[in-house]
C-alpha cells in the first residue's frame, strides 16, 4: 500500500532558502556556549536572531505554529526537568549546551508483518523529505502525556500524533495495543540550525488500520516487507532521500530483532536501559 502527496515548488524553494540562511546562522553561531558579554558579543547575537527571524519567516506556517508545543526537557537518565517550547529544544543553540527532551518512534506493522515508512514531507523543519519509521514526535508537557506509568504518557502522545499525521483514528489504536520496547539517547544535527537531541521511545503496533496522511506531515507512504526494506531504502538514497537518524539506529540496534518475533516482543523490553547510541 502506498500513498503519495506532492509538495508544491513554492514549499521546496522556502525549504533551500531556509538551508540557505541555516547555514548563515550556522557561521554565526560558532562557539555560542562560549560568546562573551560586551559589544561585540552584543552584534553576533543580534546577527544570530536576526537569522533565525529571517528563517523562520520562510518556514511553513503550520509547521511554525507547531513550534510553541511545550515539550518535556529531561536529564540523561530521562528525569523530568521542566518543559521548553519545540523550538527551544530544537535549535542547535541550545542542544549544544546538552539540552535533552523526551521523544517517541513510532513502527507500525500490518497483519502480513510489513513495516509502514513514511517519507516526511517538505514543510517539515528538521530532516525534510528523509524516509523513516511509521511516526516520530514527542509528548507534551501536560498531565496525560507526562504520566509515566507504563509510558502511558507516551502512548497517549502516540495515538495523538498518529492521528494527526496518518489520519488513523485513536479508537482504532487502544493504548494497550502500543508495545513500549525501550528507550535511547542520541543526538542528531539537521543543517546548521536545527537538530535533535532526545530520549526516544520506542514503540510497536501491529495492526491493520485505513491511513489518510496529511500532506503537511507526510510526503510518502509504503508498506515494507523485512525481505525488502534495506534494499528499497537503498534505492531511495540514490535517488537522494536520506533516512532519518533515529531511524537507522535503530534498524542497526533493534528492529530486524523484533521484527524477527512480532508474536513474541515481551521479552525484548527493556524498561530499565536507556541505550546511548552515537
Amino acid at each position: 500500500m502506498d500513498c503519495m502527496i506532492r509538495g508544491t515548488q513554492m514549499a521546496n524553494r522556502v525549504l533551500i532558502d531556509c538551508k540557505g540562511l541555516s547555514r548563515l546562522y550556522e557561521r554565526f553561531v560558532g562557539s555560542v556556549g562560549c560568546l562573551k558579554t560586551g559589544a561585540i558579543g552584543g552584534r553576533m547575537m543580534s546577527s544570530q536572531s536576526q537569522a533565525l527571524a529571517d528563517c523562520m519567516s520562510q518556514l511553513d506556517p503550520k509547521q511554525v505554529q507547531l513550534l510553541d508545543e511545550q515539550c518535556i526537557v529531561v536529564d540523561d537518565n530521562d528525569v523530568p526537568l521542566e518543559a521548553k517550547s519545540k523550538k527551544d529544544c530544537h535549535l542547535m543553540a541550545n542542544i549544544d549546551k546538552g539540552l535533552i527532551h523526551r521523544a517517541f518512534s513510532v513502527m507500525l506493522f500490518n497483519s502480513s508483518g510489513e513495516l509502514l515508512l513514511t517519507q516526511r514531507s517538505d514543510a517539515k523543519i528538521t530532516f525534510p523529505s528523509y524516509f523513516t519509521n511509521t511516526c516520530c514526535s514527542h509528548p507534551l508537557y501536560n498531565e496525560l502525556e507526562r504520566d509515566e506509568k507504563n509510558a502511558i504518557g507516551v502512548k497517549r502522545a502516540a495515538q495523538r500524533r498518529l492521528q494527526t499525521e496518518l489520519g488513523i483514528d485513536s479508537l482504532k489504536i487502544p493504548l494497550e495495543d502500543i508495545k513500549y520496547m525501550t528507550r535511547f539517547l542520541y543526538k542528531a544535527p539537521s543543517g546548521g540550525l536545527w537538530g535533535e537531541h532526545e530520549i526516544d521511545y520506542a514503540l510497536v503496533i501491529q495492526k491493520d488500520v485505513p491511513l489518510n496522511p496529511d500532506p503537511n506531515e507526510v510526503k510518502f507512504c509504503h508498506y515494507v516487507s523485512k525481505d525488502n526494506m534495506m534494499s528499497f531504502l537503498k534505492n531511495e538514497e540514490l535517488k537522494g532521500n536520506q533516512v532519518t537518524p533515529w531511524f537507522r539506529l535503530m534498524i542497526e540496534n533493534f528492529l530486524f530483532e523484533w521484527w524477527n518475533q512480532l508474536h513474541d516482543l515481551d521479552k525484548f523490553q527493556d524498561h530499565i536501559n536507556i541505550h546511548k547510541l552515537p
